[in-house]
C-alpha cells in the first residue's frame, strides 16, 4: 500500500506506528485536540491498513539487524575461541589467554541478550514493581467494606 494521499492521514498512521497514543499522533497530525475524532480517525480501514504495514516493514528491519548482529557476534566468538584457546590432541583445550575469554565470553553473552535469553535484574525489578501482588488479589484491602 503506497502512502495515503491525504497528508495528516499519513501522518496520523506513522505516528500510530511509533507508539504514539490516537490522541498525541492526532494533535502531531496538525489536528485540533479531539479524542474521540482522533478515535474515529484510527479505527478507519485505511489508517489500519497503513499502520499495519509500517510496523511489518519496521519489524522485518528489525529482524534482519538482529539476526545480522548476532551472526557477527558469533564470528567474533569463533575467532576468540581459534585464536585464544590451545587444544590437545584430543582436541580438549589445555590452555587459554584471559583476554580472549573475556571477549569470549563478553560476545556469548551479548548474543544472549540480543535473543532475549538473558533479562537484566533493572528490566525485571521494573517489571515485577508494576505487577500487583497476590495478596491484592485474595485479600481486598479491609477498609473498602
Amino acid at each position: 500500500m503506497p502512502a495515503l494521499s491525504n497528508t495528516r492521514h499519513e501522518r496520523f498512521a506513522q505516528e500510530l506506528a511509533k507508539g504514539l497514543s490516537q490522541a498525541d499522533a492526532y494533535v502531531s497530525a496538525g489536528y485540533r485536540q479531539s479524542r474521540s475524532a482522533a478515535a474515529r480517525l484510527a479505527a478507519d480501514v485505511n489508517i489500519c491498513a497503513r499502520v499495519a504495514e509500517i510496523a511489518e516493514r519496521v519489524a522485518v528491519r528489525t529482524e534482519v539487524t538482529a539476526a545480522a548482529l548476532t551472526d557477527r557476534l558469533m564470528r567474533v566468538v569463533d575467532v576468540a575461541e581459534k585464536t585464544g584457546v590451545q587444544f590437545d590432541d584430543a582436541g580438549e583445550p589445555t590452555a587459554s589467554s584471559s583476554k580472549h575469554l573475556g571477549v569470549l565470553r563478553a560476545a556469548i553473552m551479548d548474543i544472549a541478550k540480543l535473543n532475549g535469553l538473558v533479562v537484566d535484574k533493572a528490566e525485571l525489578a521494573a517489571a515485577v514493581s508494576v505487577m500487583p501482588s497476590i495478596v491484592e488479589f485474595v485479600a481486598p484491602d479491609a477498609s473498602e467494606d
